[in-house]
């Protein structure tokens, strides 16, 4: 554990470790997550696994800092310039917290990429009632990683930023690594599939379209959404510590005869099972601790042809959102 002195050198350490074959997480709120945008688009491109939790609170700028939200979502989908695209994991209880915290770093390592967790005050900073914990029953996953006999196996075809297997996701090497063609310049800058500098045009827009496929990739890989099911026609997707007020929600429609389905998303990107909500239930209703319903902008830019389903039920007061609110607005 390192104390930084500052938001940009506590990424900047986690990324240096990440590359030199470490698993290394810092955490922040969003005002220090924008901070390390620059750094995070660094780690994309040149494809580092890091872990970064973001424990939402309200802003813009200092905000209130003692207050629950869920406000940084389109910021983190969107964050650093150019075309990134991020991983982020959204926990809803205290079990899932410490589960993700785990899941994480397998998923960063596997897919080469930051992974942004998307937790809130709420859990981040208030105490919870939560079951034993359960540890990994599995080792863990390391991803492409190449030691110096895999490396000679596949010496004829390896490139560090080369995708041998269709998925996008490139083989890389670590820092002690001891075969005499291990070692690679870990690019930011533009590059082709043996990490050579490069400003070709066919050679960036090759590495630019693997990056996203890699993206697709991702949406096979995540924790999956938990389906609430009444066989409505109405549905409501909702995430992280709103989870509560949803399900107490659900029950008081129901008590009212309007039965509705649950959809609690996990992660983004989005799997297959939210594109299948989607296209299942006439209305879904988007509830979030935010301003502008960012989460229902983001699920309308990942599926533009369904948007028209979506509807915005966004609350930003600093307050948990409330199973009373939530089932007025969607009676009116």
């Amino acid at each position: 554990v390192i104390q930084a002195e500052d938001e940009l050198s506590a990424i900047g350490m986690a990324i240096g470790a990440g590359f030199a074959g470490l698993r290394a997480m810092t955490a922040t709120s969003g005002p220090g997550l924008s901070l390390m945008s620059e750094y995070l688009g660094l780690a994309f491109y040149s494809e580092v696994p890091v872990v970064v939790w973001n424990i939402q609170r309200v802003g813009p700028s200092t905000g209130l800092p003692t207050r629950t939200a869920q406000g940084d979502m389109t910021m983190s989908y969107f964050l650093s310039h150019g075309d990134t695209q991020y991983v982020m994991l959204i926990p809803g209880t205290v079990q899932e917290c410490f589960e993700f915290g785990w899941k994480s770093f397998d998923i960063a390592e596997r897919l080469q990429t930051p992974v942004l967790v998307m937790s809130d005050l709420d859990l981040g900073m208030n105490q919870w009632m939560t079951k034993k914990f359960e540890y990994p029953d599995k080792p863990m996953d390391r991803g492409k990683i190449l030691w110096e006999d895999d490396l000679e196996k596949i010496i004829d075809q390896w490139g560090r930023y080369k995708d041998l297997d269709g998925d996008g996701i490139p083989y890389r090497t670590v820092p002690g690594n001891q075969h005499p063609k291990a070692a690679y310049f870990a690019r930011g800058t533009g590059h082709d599939d043996y990490a050579q500098y490069s400003e070709e045009p066919d050679v960036w827009e090759k590495g630019m379209e693997r990056l996203k496929l890699k993206f697709e990739t991702a949406r096979t890989m995540l924790p999956e959404p938990i389906l609430s099911s009444n066989n409505s026609k109405i549905g409501i997707i909702s995430y992280g510590s709103a989870d509560p007020a949803v399900v107490e929600t659900t029950h008081i429609l129901a008590k009212k005869g309007l039965p509705v389905d649950y959809l609690r998303v996990r992660a983004i990107p989005f799997n297959k099972q939210v594109r299948e909500f989607l296209e299942t239930h006439d209305r879904i209703y988007i509830a979030e601790m935010n301003r502008d319903g960012q989460m229902a902008q983001i699920l309308g830019i990942d599926n533009p042809d369904l948007a028209f389903k979506i509807i915005p039920l966004a609350k930003m007061d600093g307050l948990p959102l409330s199973a009373r609110w939530i089932s007025a607005q969607i009676s009116k």
